[in-house]
């Protein structure tokens, strides 16, 4: 089972990507956030489905890119 506070982690991430969610998953997260609030612990698929939504729209950031920017000097 996934805890509470994974529960919250996730529903807290996904607050800055509501504008870009389809309608439909704007009311799926809006029952998440509800079920949240009357802190019912979600059941298996409903930490799947809102862990999905997490994966969809917080991608994690290309640090790599930064590479050249910060190398180390040859001397």
């Amino acid at each position: 089972m996934s805890s509470f506070k994974d529960q919250k982690r996730y529903i807290e991430a996904l607050r800055r990507y509501e504008r870009q969610f389809t309608p439909k998953e704007l009311e799926e997260y809006k029952m998440f956030v509800k079920r949240h609030k009357d802190e019912d612990e979600f059941d298996t698929l409903s930490m799947k489905r809102l862990k999905e939504l997490h994966d969809k729209y917080r991608k994690p950031v290309d640090t790599s890119q930064y590479d050249k920017y910060f190398k180390k000097s040859d001397n």
